[in-house]
């Protein structure tokens, strides 16, 4: 039996508009109601924010980008100067480079050649902050305060408030923008390798977004926190992209660490959704007041698997249980979720603690013999396949890596997966997260479960251990931990593993145990593996 899922019926996104010309139909609908707010007090009505865009729009087109710069960097965090540089580039048919200011100067230039970006546009306190030297044409936007001219101002309050939305296409010739278009280039957070340019269009984004929306059942009254930057596929598509098009609002904050201003921030918008990483929860149970997330109904978190520890610990002080989702920015990036309870529509099961949910409406999951890419049977573990609408064009002119990772429509997603009976996915381990050990594969990730639970009592909540691999002459590879402070010994915790039963080869040797001050964190909320894997094999390679 195939154990693919099928296609949501009368799901058709291609049929949706590019996003420009949903933003419009957006503004026009919330002229005077919230569209966008941020922790340092901006605030946006749909009016407003197509106002704002509106004259950027007409400044960076009088002063910056030639007529055949099609690619534009963009260094900003969460933030409504974030929200209305990106839509200005939209409404220009522009396509928005969302760069990673918490990589590093290097990483960030190879980006900007490799997009082919001639200007970056910024802020000088975020310049400052980063304290960096980019390649390109830098454009600080508090520049363009003294260039607004009356004519810039009355446009734009003509625009936003008095034309009529079929006007306003003609004008800005929206009409020519396809749905397969690129829209934006999302760089991988690169934790298992370098960074790869993600292309993504119009009809990627829309479908997303539409296919989010109907499963969570957003409405008019929802407010995404929006604390995941906007060069993370989730933070740009969801809490970027859905206040624009849809009737919900974004409330901003440009640090997800800063628990206090993220509760804050939560209370005066009454934020009703949050999406964040377990990493990120950790924080905010242990630094952010109940009544502060008492508006919250909708917890999703990703990037990493969920565990129960956490889940427990967040509904018990904050009253609302978190639900595990899936994505990938090769997938736009959203491709499975848990639908919380009170936002459930079905008499079907649509919520299993311990998956990641069900695909979206209108994407499809499967799951194939890694060797073969044969379809395999439900419940049978495998690698994870994943196609839809929004399945990425491609890899930015790499076409052969593109062929890697996408075969016959379907994107392989380097996680090993099962999928039960009623469509429920089950994340098993990563590909790149195994090591083969005298000709066995062997999970990091299940191994580093078992080290958690046995920890567990020290810490319930903060993960205190990570597993990688080093080569090995005699066995291909060995396991290292890689562990924050505890009071634990090597051998307590090899001991405890044996006594659960494990593998002999999925037993770290006592030798191999390594205490760091702490597990480094991509801007994204994942952790570093790459960077824990060069630690490890500067100290074990040898």
């Amino acid at each position: 039996m195939s154990n693919a899922t099928p296609p949501a019926a009368g799901f058709n996104p291609a049929t949706q508009l590019p996003l420009p010309r949903q933003m419009l139909r957006s503004c026009a609908r919330n002229r005077f109601r919230r569209k966008a707010v941020d922790s340092t007090g901006g605030s946006l009505t749909g009016g407003q924010a197509l106002m704002k865009a509106l004259v950027l729009r007409r400044l960076l087109e009088r002063h910056v980008l030639a007529p055949d710069e099609k690619r534009v960097g963009v260094l900003l965090p969460p933030s409504t100067g974030g929200l209305v540089v990106n839509a200005a580039l939209a409404l220009m048919g522009r396509v928005a480079v969302n760069l990673n200011y918490s990589a590093s100067e290097e990483t960030i230039n190879a980006c900007i050649q490799a997009a082919g970006i001639r200007h970056v546009l910024t802020s000088g306190k975020v310049l400052e902050k980063l304290g960096m030297n980019l390649v390109g044409e830098i454009v600080l936007l508090e520049s363009f305060k003294d260039k607004v001219t009356f004519g810039d101002k009355l446009a734009g309050v003509v625009g936003g408030y008095l034309t009529p939305v079929a006007t306003l296409e003609r004008r800005l010739g929206l009409a020519k923008i396809d749905m397969q278009d690129m829209v934006t280039i999302i760089f991988t957070s690169g934790s298992t390798g370098r960074p790869k340019g993600v292309v993504l269009t119009h009809e990627n984004i829309v479908s997303n977004i539409r296919a989010f929306e109907s499963a969570v059942h957003l409405d008019r009254d929802d407010v995404l926190l929006g604390i995941l930057p906007f060069f993370h596929a989730f933070g740009y598509t969801v809490t970027l992209w859905a206040p624009l098009i849809l009737d919900v609002a974004g409330a901003y904050h440009f640090n997800p660490l800063d628990a206090r201003q993220v509760g804050k921030l939560c209370q005066e918008t009454k934020a009703t959704i949050l999406l964040s990483t377990p990493t990120f929860l950790r924080s905010y149970i242990k630094r952010v007041e109940p009544a502060d997330f008492a508006t919250l109904d909708v917890v999703v978190v990703g990037a990493e698997k969920m565990p129960i520890p956490v889940a427990d610990a967040f509904e018990k002080r904050f009253g609302v249980r978190p639900v595990e989702g899936y994505g990938a920015t090769e997938l736009a990036p959203v491709a499975a979720v848990n639908i919380p309870p009170t936002r459930s529509r079905t008499a079907e099961a649509d919520l299993r603690e311990g998956s990641i949910g069900k695909p979206l409406p209108g994407v499809r999951a499967r799951v194939v013999d890694p060797e073969t890419l044969v379809e395999l049977p439900l419940e049978t573990e495998g690698m994870l396949e994943v196609t839809g609408p929004n399945l990425m064009q491609g890899y930015l002119d790499d076409p052969d890596k593109t062929a890697e990772v996408v075969k016959d429509g379907w994107y392989i997603t380097g996680d090993m997966a099962r999928i039960d009976p009623d469509g429920f996915i089950y994340i098993t381990g990563r590909q790149s997260r195994f090591s083969k050990i005298g000709g066995e594969m062997v999970p990091h990730l299940r191994v580093e479960e078992e080290i958690q639970e046995y920890l567990a009592a020290e810490d319930e909540e903060r993960q205190l251990a990570v597993v990688t691999g080093v080569p090995d002459e005699k066995k291909g590879e060995r396991l290292v931990v890689l562990h924050l402070p505890i009071d634990k010994t090597p051998d307590e915790i090899v001991t405890a593993l044996r006594t659960k039963g494990l593998p002999n080869l999925w037993v770290p040797g006592t030798d191999c145990f390594l205490e760091v001050p702490e597990l480094p964190l991509l801007g994204s909320g994942k952790l570093d593996l790459k960077g824990l894997a060069k630690v490890a094999l500067e100290r074990f390679g040898k």
